[in-house]
């Protein structure tokens, strides 16, 4: 860890945590030993946390037999790691305060994060891997934009001056502002947090996919990103697709009538969980 690195650590220490079951989650949301009981007895101490994860457990994303009347029962129904990522979604979007920061919409960077989070577990369907974890991911993919937002409001104001009138990106807008880009920010956050080497590898590679070691999850994820952006669910003024990596676009290997259903599930998925998720 170079010395940036941990100046990041020591600022990071400043930042409002999610509730303490949320963090258990976090960390272990690739372990199976986790102990189902006592996490849904800790969760259902959080009303407004478990309202919210209720709500989802009952959308039609999941359509469960029965109503979900309680955390066990989303277990029982959903199963441990749905419920567990439902619990972080529900958390997260609710845990940082960037109302200082003029010109920063946290609404719009939430409803960004749910457009590629609902994509990317689309995607990870019909490729038959882990559909939880590609959510989760999705939905923190660029939570380092909170981390510098909460830390530097007014230099983040700056940010989005500079992109306003710069033909640049958000990274770009970043460097050129605070010297550091959210993607760093993300990472760091990530070790601080513990969070797992999966989510971790694609938060630091998701907008370089093609780098070495940046593992399969990181192009999923870069991939639900240009999509979310293309199909402009966030409602985004003057939205701009990044610029794709064909790679990773080609490594998914589906053809024109998987990409159309798709683009037809993320939408359909999208308006549902954001307005859960963003209430």
């Amino acid at each position: 860890m170079n010395q940036d690195d941990h100046d990041f650590d020591n600022a990071l220490k400043d930042l409002p945590t999610p509730p303490a079951v949320v963090m258990e989650l976090l960390t272990s949301i690739d372990r199976a030993d986790a102990d189902v009981a006592v996490l849904a007895k800790k969760v259902a101490t959080d009303q407004a946390l478990t309202a919210k994860t209720l709500r989802l457990a009952n959308s039609s994303l999941y359509s469960p037999a029965a109503p979900v009347n309680t955390i066990q029962q989303a277990i029982t129904f959903l199963g441990f790691q749905t419920t567990r990522n439902l619990i972080i979604a529900a958390a997260m979007t609710t845990c940082f305060t960037t109302r200082r920061c003029a010109g920063f919409d946290d609404k719009l960077f939430w409803r960004h994060g749910i457009a590629v989070a609902a994509c990317a577990r689309v995607l990870a369907r019909h490729l038959r891997v882990n559909q939880d974890l590609a959510f989760t991911t999705g939905l923190l993919h660029d939570i380092g934009r909170l981390v510098l937002v909460t830390l530097h409001p007014q230099r983040y104001a700056e940010v989005i001056a500079w992109r306003s009138t710069h033909d640049g990106t958000v990274l770009d807008a970043e460097r050129a502002v605070l010297g550091v880009d959210h993607v760093l920010a993300g990472a760091a956050l990530a070790r601080q947090w513990h969070f797992p080497e999966a989510i971790r590898q694609a938060l630091a590679a998701h907008h370089t996919p093609d780098s070495p070691g940046a593992g399969a999850l990181a192009g999923l994820i870069h991939v639900a990103d240009a999509v979310a952006h293309a199909l402009d669910l966030a409602g985004e003024q003057n939205e701009v697709v990044p610029a794709l990596s064909l790679d990773a676009w080609n490594a998914l290997g589906l053809d024109q009538g998987e990409w159309l259903q798709v683009f037809r599930e993320t939408e359909l998925q999208f308006e549902e969980i954001a307005t859960i998720l963003t209430a």
